[in-house]
């Protein structure tokens, strides 16, 4: 059976469309705006998002550094107090058991965030794999998680925070921001390609703020935003999604997450997979669909009469208003300007190869 985040009966006030996801029930859309008008809300003003399903998992101790830095293939050894990091975390194999945000609090206090569906999976992984002084705690049921994304977003917040709540950096967080007059820790992170930040704040406390938002919101354009939105606008800027472009065969740097595997480390599960397979032979390509049709997930891509690979994610891109899609194909097809084809149902799609991101703002 479905969870319902602590917003459930604000996303039915509002008019959400509800479906499954990751276990919860989550607003796909709202009834009086659409993916195509929330998307673009976010590009242009300000959209919100419950992403209260996603987990949290606090690390507490003396050895805390020590099992980040085994667990996950970033480094977190010169990491400040409110700072953010991205970071795949690997299995044995090297392919990818999640990718995660680590947020430092304090010297030996850590907040992890990871995908509501690999939650228990990641939970049990980690204190599977865990040593030395060090605890691990799942917190999820504590927090509700509301992204505030767009141009506007920063002016949004700041109307209705304490000063000093808003971190001046990007991948930044005030652990004891004030915002609508509820505690919370405010971050300069998001999933959108475009500025603004995400607020973790007590369960208790969700409806409270996510109505305040609304209130204040109106004069910067706000409005609430769904699943569907959420997916279109980390496509167009070209960010990868766990089950997608990654998972538990496929390693992070296939997945062209070179930036955030930190080879230098003395070691971390999963490095010593990657040293001996080398340069990945298949990567991550963004293809722009030139012919007539949209890509979807996992459909064949062909050069000539040869199947090389298949897409990861598609999608009809709004901002760019044509289709566009990621892809696994090898690497000797990667070259900006490689045409292909997608089978799209049957039917043999033109496409090219294009840089990623395909939004930039």
């Amino acid at each position: 059976m479905e969870l319902k985040t602590p917003l459930y009966e604000a996303h039915l006030k509002a008019g959400g469309k509800m479906v499954p996801f990751a276990g919860y029930i989550l607003p796909v859309q709202y009834k009086d705006s659409g993916v195509i008008k929330e998307h673009m809300a976010v590009r242009e003003k300000v959209g919100m998002f419950d992403v209260s399903h996603m987990g949290e998992i606090l690390c507490e101790g003396p050895d805390a550094l020590a099992n980040l830095n085994m667990l996950l293939t970033n480094d977190f050894t010169n990491m400040v107090i409110e700072q953010a990091r991205y970071s795949p975390m690997c299995n044995e194999k090297g392919g990818t058991v999640d990718d995660l945000i680590v947020y430092k609090l304090e010297e030996e206090k850590y907040l992890l965030v990871v995908n509501a569906a690999n939650k228990d999976k990641d939970y049990k992984w980690i204190c599977d794999h865990q040593s030395g002084d060090v605890k691990f705690t799942d917190v999820s049921d504590q927090y509700a998680q509301i992204a505030v994304q767009g141009p506007n977003a920063k002016a949004l917040i700041a109307k209705i925070s304490e000063e000093g709540s808003i971190p001046d950096k990007y991948y930044h967080c005030r652990k004891d921001a004030v915002v609508a007059g509820i505690h919370c820790i405010c971050s300069t992170t998001g999933y959108t390609g475009e500025d603004g930040v995400e607020l973790y704040l007590p369960a208790a406390k969700a409806e409270d703020m996510w109505n305040a938002l609304l209130e204040a919101g109106d004069e910067f354009g706000l409005i609430p935003c769904g699943l569907g939105a959420r997916d279109t606008l980390r496509m167009e800027a070209g960010m990868p999604l766990y089950g997608h472009e990654m998972d538990e065969e496929i390693s992070p740097r296939e997945a062209g997450l070179m930036f955030a595997i930190k080879m230098k480390k003395p070691d971390f599960i999963g490095k010593k997979p990657m040293e001996e397979a080398g340069k990945p032979a298949v990567v991550r390509v963004g293809l722009k669909i030139t012919g007539r049709g949209i890509a979807r997930e996992h459909q064949d891509i062909y050069v000539g009469d040869e199947k090389i690979g298949y897409t990861t994610s598609g999608t009809k891109c709004p901002f760019f208003d044509y289709p566009i899609a990621m892809a696994r194909v090898p690497r000797e097809y990667k070259e900006i300007g490689t045409q292909m084809e997608v089978d799209v149902r049957g039917r043999r799609v033109q496409a090219e190869v294009v840089e990623l991101p395909f939004y930039k703002r």
